[in-house]
C-alpha cells in the first residue's frame, strides 16, 4: 500500500498529472489514474490519508469500485527486440519486411499491418536518444549530487589523509548553488546535507532529482520500477516533496547538476588544491566564504548574478519550510516475539501483547524508536543504547503479566528475602544482578522463596548457603539440595561452617560435654 498513499498523497498534495506521478514513482500511467479515479469517488482527503491505518485506506479504494479493464485489439510488437535483431542486420540479412512477417504469423488478425509496424518503429527510435534544451520552472527542481572531486582531510596525530565528499544542490531555474562537505556518502551525510540545502535556500521546490545513489534510490530500472530508500522516502515526505530520479546513465536528465559540480569544481575545489585542512568544518567554513563569491559572481551570458535570478526567480515560488529540521530516520522490518518486544541493535522494545507474532515496521532514530502496524503507530519508546537492555511498557502487557508487575516489584521481593534470612537476601540481589531487566528474575525469585513455606526457614537458608558456595543456583538444583539434604554433608576439608554460621553462635546451645 506505500506505492497507492504516495499516488494519492502527490494528487491530492500539488495536482500532478499522472505523467509527472508516473515519472516520480515508476507506478504504470493507468494504474495511477484507476487510483485517482477511485480516490475521487471516495470521501479521502490529505488530512485524513495521513492517519489513515491501511486496512480502512484498501476498504475505502477497493472495496466497492469495480475494475475495469479495455482490452487493446492489436499487439503492440516487442520494439526492444527488433531493434536489437536490426542492429546484426548486415550479419544476418535481417530486414524490417521479415521480422513483420514473423510478427504476422503469430498474431494473425490482432497484429499491425506493415505500414502501422513501420509508423511505431519510427516513433520508438525517435525516443531512444532524445536531445532538447530543458525549460526549468521557477521554484521547481532542485538537482543534487556529489563531485567526483574529494577534499583531503589530514589527521595530526597519525598522519592519515581521509576524503571528504562535496555535496552539490542546484535549483533549476536559477542555478543558485549550495555546497557542503561531508565525511561520506552514506544516508546520514547525504539526507543531513539535504536539509542543509532547503535551510540554505529558506525553502523547499516540489521536485528533488538525485542521482541513483543507494542511499537515495534501490532501483531505476524497467523491470523493478523506481523503489526509493525508506529513509530517503520520509525526508521527501516531511518537506512535502517529490523525488525524480535521473534515468542511469543520463547525465543529460540533470544538467543543472553537472554544471553546478563541474562549477563548484573549478571555482571552489581548485582553491584547495594547495591547502591543507585538518578537519570537514574547517573546509566547510572555507566553501561557505567561496560559496557566496561564486552565487553573487555576475555570469557573462545572463548579466546576472545567481543570487540575482534566485531572489527574481526561485526565492518566490519554494514553498515555507516546515517548523522542524528533518531528523534522519531508518527502517527496519521486525517479527513480535512471544514476551510481546521486538528487538533492535540487540536491545528490546515492548508492543501491545495483542500482535503477538506480527511483522511490524521499526521507524527509529537517534532519540526515539517507533513501531508501526499496517502504518498505525502502536508503540513509541526512548532509543536504549547498552544491549540487552529492556524498555517495556505496562499498558502493552496482558492483565495477568500487569498484575505481577504491580504485585513483584523488587522492594517487594527483597522485604520477602529479609524476612526468611540473610542468605535469602544475597540469592535475591544476584538473581537481579543477573539480568538487564528485573522482571526476567521475578519467576525463579518467587519459585525459590516459596520453597520456604515447605521446607521451612531455616531449611531454605541453609540449602541457599550450601548453593551459593558451590554456584548452584538453579531451581531445579536448589530443590535438590533441600529434598537430600545435602547443606548437612561435611565438605572435603571436613569444616562444617555452614552449621557453625547458623547455629553456633548463641549461648544456649549445649555441646556433648554437658551430657557426660
Amino acid at each position: 500500500m506505500k506505492q497507492v498513499r504516495e499516488v494519492l498523497r502527490l494528487h491530492l498534495m500539488t495536482q500532478l498529472s499522472s505523467r509527472k506521478i508516473h515519472g516520480a514513482t515508476g507506478v504504470a500511467r493507468s494504474t495511477i489514474q484507476d487510483y485517482i479515479k477511485r480516490l475521487n469517488a471516495s470521501d479521502i482527503t490529505l488530512e485524513s490519508l495521513t492517519d489513515m491505518n491501511d486496512d480502512i485506506l484498501e476498504e475505502k479504494l477497493f472495496g466497492e469500485l469495480k475494475r475495469s479493464t479495455v482490452p487493446s485489439s492489436k499487439v503492440m510488437p516487442d520494439y526492444n527486440y527488433v531493434h536489437n535483431e536490426l542492429k546484426y542486420a548486415k550479419k544476418t540479412k535481417v530486414t524490417l519486411m521479415f521480422l513483420w512477417e514473423a510478427y504476422k504469423s503469430d498474431y494473425g488478425e490482432r497484429a499491425y499491418e506493415y505500414t502501422q509496424y513501420r509508423v511505431h518503429y519510427r516513433r520508438y527510435k525517435q525516443k531512444l536518444n532524445p536531445s532538447m534544451r530543458q525549460v526549468h520552472i521557477a521554484g521547481e527542481k532542485v538537482f543534487v549530487d556529489y563531485s567526483g572531486v574529494t577534499i583531503p582531510i589530514y589527521n595530526q596525530k597519525t598522519g592519515e589523509v581521509d576524503k571528504a565528499q562535496v555535496f552539490v544542490a542546484v535549483l533549476g531555474a536559477s542555478g543558485y548553488t549550495f555546497v557542503h562537505a561531508t565525511h561520506s556518502q552514506t544516508q546520514e551525510d547525504f539526507i543531513l546535507s539535504h536539509a542543509l540545502a532547503f535551510e540554505y535556500f529558506g525553502g523547499t521546490p516540489s521536485i528533488v532529482v538525485p542521482d541513483n545513489l543507494k542511499s537515495a534510490i534501490i532501483f531505476n530500472n524497467t523491470k523493478k520500477g523506481i523503489v526509493v530508500n525508506e529513509s530517503y522516502a520520509a525526508m521527501i515526505r516531511h518537506y512535502a516533496m517529490m523525488v525524480e530520479p535521473a534515468r542511469p546513465r543520463k547525465p543529460k536528465d540533470k544538467p543543472k547538476a553537472e554544471q553546478g559540480v563541474l562549477g563548484i569544481q573549478r571555482w571552489i575545489l581548485a582553491h584547495f588544491r594547495h591547502h591543507k585542512f585538518f578537519s570537514v568544518d574547517e573546509a566547510n567554513k572555507y566553501i561557505s566564504e567561496l560559496l557566496e563569491r561564486y552565487n553573487t559572481k555576475v555570469m557573462k551570458h545572463m548579466q546576472k548574478s545567481r543570487r540575482e535570478l534566485f531572489e527574481l526567480l526561485d526565492a518566490p515560488e519554494l514553498k515555507a519550510l516546515p517548523a522542524n529540521r528533518h531528523t534522519y530516520t531508518q527502517f527496519k522490518i521486525a517479527r513480535v516475539d512471544q514476551q510481546y518486544h521486538v528487538v533492535l541493535d540487540k536491545c528490546n522494545y515492548s508492543v501491545p501483547f495483542e500482535h503477538l507474532g506480527e511483522l511490524v515496521e521499526l521507524r527509529y532514530s537517534v532519540h526515539s524508536v517507533e513501531v508501526f502496524f499496517k502504518n498505525e503507530r502502536i508503540a513509541i519508546h526512548p532509543r536504549l543504547r547498552h544491549i540487552g537492555q529492556y524498555s517495556t511498557l505496562t499498558e502493552h502487557m496482558p492483565k495477568d503479566h500487569e498484575y505481577i508487575e504491580q504485585k513483584m516489584q523488587p522492594s517487594r521481593l527483597r522485604s520477602w528475602a529479609k524476612n526468611i534470612g540473610e542468605y535469602s537476601s544475597i540469592f535475591v540481589e544476584d538473581m537481579f544482578t543477573d539480568v538487564e531487566y528485573k522482571p526476567q528474575a521475578y519467576k525463579k525469585i518467587v519459585s525459590v522463596l516459596s520453597l520456604a513455606r515447605i521446607y521451612g526457614k531455616v531449611e531454605l537458608e541453609l540449602a541457599l548457603m550450601y548453593a551459593l558456595d558451590k554456584k548452584t543456583l538453579r531451581t531445579k538444583s536448589i530443590k535438590s539440595i533441600l529434598e537430600k539434604k545435602l547443606y548437612l554433608q561435611k565438605s572435603a576439608n571436613n569444616s562444617t561452617h555452614t552449621i557453625q554460621s547458623l547455629f553456633n553462635t548463641h549461648t544456649n546451645l549445649r555441646d556433648p560435654n554437658n551430657y557426660k
